[in-house]
């Protein structure tokens, strides 16, 4: 059986703590945080990745001759692109763990937080002096150093009515407030950072920084999947009836229409169908994956994956794919699933971190194991 997962925190520190006193509040320099990070990768790993054809990539930089003016290019990118970049730049890469199921698994470092709420792994690679200036992001952002050191500044909260400097390429703040924080990173090292909070690291040497996102969907996406999902549940095309009051006004789309129909609409979201209809919806929505999924293997058959087994291979979840579980369903990759008992048992294995090996197949497991292989669901290795 695996060990138990180590959780990114402060020695002594409790997941209930940090969720009471930092979650979404203020920020928490985990020092060490993410050992398993350092030597994981260097600079000339991601350039080479940030070139391949399907890698989302963005090259930010700030020019020669007047340091204020930035631009911005994003992929695909290529080795000029590379060769010619300013003095100051940086290169950001996407969706890491479509590309690295090693630095993947380090998401179940992060399981105090709902698995639901993951967004992606994004580096950012830079010499020194690299940059993305003063920003602020909306999601929570743990932020964990791999390679080389770099300094970060936080300060102010922001809202919506935070300026951004005119006429740039990308969404730069000109005033941090107060500073709150301001240390160097080194290897290992971890920082979270809540949302809306002004953060700006600056390379001291050669870095690379992973950002573990996490965020939530807004109500815009989940009302436009909750009508998505509502086509397909016909009770809900049936034609409202409605009291009506004499108006003087024939043409007037009157408060008392409108408070009618939202009655309506809130006693079925209020109802047990509703509850299903929404449940369907939040969970289609925040398992369904930004990218398109990575094929690792081509399509293998029963024989063939037996024989990779065989020579020492072992199957693993892939940590690229979304899996989340209603109380009475699953959601893979925003599809709705249906397990039989026995397939929810090899599953739950899986999703613990438990690797299948030649000596766990049966003839009951195999050609499920397969499906799911060439579903991009496992990985081999």
């Amino acid at each position: 059986m695996n060990q138990p997962i180590r959780y990114c925190l402060p020695d002594g520190m409790t997941a209930e703590t940090f969720l009471r006193e930092y979650w979404q509040k203020k920020p928490l320099l985990i020092k060490g945080g993410l050992p398993e990070l350092v030597g994981m990768f260097e600079p000339t790993d991601v350039l080479d990745l940030a070139i391949e054809e399907g890698v989302s990539a963005r090259l930010i930089s700030q020019d020669d001759a007047d340091c204020h003016q930035w631009s911005l290019k994003p992929s695909p990118l290529s080795e000029a692109d590379i060769d010619s970049t300013p003095a100051l730049w940086t290169i950001l890469v996407q969706n890491l763990e479509q590309w690295s199921p090693e630095l993947g698994q380090l998401w179940s470092h992060f399981d105090f937080i709902p698995k639901w709420q993951q967004d992606d792994i994004m580096v950012s690679v830079a010499p020194v002096g690299g940059s993305v200036g003063a920003h602020y992001d909306e999601y929570d952002v743990f932020l964990a150093q791999g390679y080389g050191s770099r300094r970060w500044q936080l300060g102010k909260m922001c809202d919506a009515n935070t300026a951004f400097v005119a006429n740039q390429p990308i969404r730069l703040l000109d005033d941090m407030g107060q500073i709150i924080f301001d240390e160097v990173l080194e290897a290992g090292d971890v920082l979270y950072v809540p949302p809306m909070l002004s953060h700006h690291g600056v390379a001291t040497s050669d870095c690379l920084t992973f950002s573990f996102g996490f965020r939530r969907p807004n109500l815009v996406q989940i009302l436009d999947t909750l009508a998505d999902v509502g086509t397909s549940h016909e009770q809900l095309f049936r034609v409202l009836t409605l009291p009506q009051k004499l108006q003087q006004d024939a043409l007037l789309l009157s408060n008392d229409s409108i408070q009618a129909i939202k009655h309506e609409l809130m006693t079925m979201l209020n109802s047990e169908h509703g509850d299903k209809l929404l449940t369907q919806a939040i969970a289609e929505l925040v398992s369904k994956r930004q990218y398109e999924l990575l094929a690792f293997e081509d399509e293998l058959n029963n024989q063939t994956l037996k024989a990779r087994l065989q020579s020492g291979e072992c199957l693993l979840i892939n940590p690229a794919c979304r899996f989340v579980r209603t109380d009475d369903c699953w959601y893979i990759n925003g599809e709705a699933m249906d397990f039989s008992p026995a397939n929810q048992e090899l599953l739950a294995v899986l999703l613990a971190g438990e690797a299948i090996t030649e000596s766990e197949i049966t003839d009951g497991n195999l050609t499920t194991l397969c499906q799911w292989l060439n579903d991009n669901w496992l990985i081999l290795v």
